[in-house]
């Protein structure tokens, strides 16, 4: 183990077995066990993909309503104009604009954890990517994040919905509530993003899509899961 691993770190690798892989069940009550920091922890699904992130068609991308939220007050940004824009702000977005918005943005302004634009808006908002992207943050119709619904997508994303998206290591990472959430909340979201993961197969992935997953803390160990049943 790493020596500049923290106290807690190394008395929570104390706690399972590093090379065994657990049931979601048996990983979700060892993560709970883990001592605590001083904070309400993260706890996040983290994917090994069998498939090539260089080749186009074999990308994966997705989202996943959380049946037990994410236990985070998530801030949303709308681009949006009209009624669109008065929908999103009746259904509790914390910032609505277009043009303006757009160059608060591109000013420096990231005071927001979810964007979502309409159609008519992405013209304009895709001059963003330089600032959303890095940050996995640029609408997508795939993740329902560009829509002329802006009110459900706005509590969509209020009430848990996380989305995926391969990294360029082939790599997915996928929050499912916080370390003080019950352990069946933790594993009823837990099983819900890996049926939404495995329902966003390419029809080009050939072989095992989930290589392996790993359950964790912000600051604590991975624990390996059991996934070949979505295989």
């Amino acid at each position: 183990m790493a020596k500049n691993r923290s106290k807690r770190y190394q008395k929570a690798a104390e706690l399972f077995d590093s090379e065994k892989v657990y049931p979601l069940e048996e990983a979700v009550g060892v993560v709970k066990k883990f001592p605590s920091p001083k904070f309400d922890q993260t706890v996040t699904l983290s994917f090994r993909m069998g498939v090539d992130p260089k080749q186009s068609d074999q990308m994966v991308r997705g989202s996943c309503p959380l049946p037990n939220g994410s236990g985070k007050d998530v801030r949303v940004l709308v681009f949006a104009e009209g009624e669109a824009a008065t929908e999103a702000k009746n259904a509790g977005a914390d910032l609505v604009g277009f043009e303006s918005l757009v160059k608060e943005v591109q000013d420096g302004m990231m005071d927001f954890d979810a964007v979502i634009a309409t159609p008519a808006a992405m013209s304009e908002v895709r001059k963003l990517g330089r600032q959303l992207g890095p940050r996995g943050l640029m609408p997508n119709p795939k993740t329902g994040t560009v829509t002329d619904d802006t009110a459900a997508a706005v509590k969509a994303v209020k009430a848990g919905k996380v989305d995926f998206k391969l990294d360029k290591n082939g790599n997915i990472a996928v929050p499912v509530g916080k370390a003080s959430f019950d352990e069946s909340a933790l594993v009823e979201n837990g099983r819900a993003v890996i049926d939404s993961l495995s329902a966003a197969r390419p029809a080009s992935a050939k072989g095992i899509f989930i290589l392996n997953a790993a359950l964790s803390g912000t600051m604590s160990p991975g624990v390996k899961i059991d996934v070949s049943a979505w295989n």
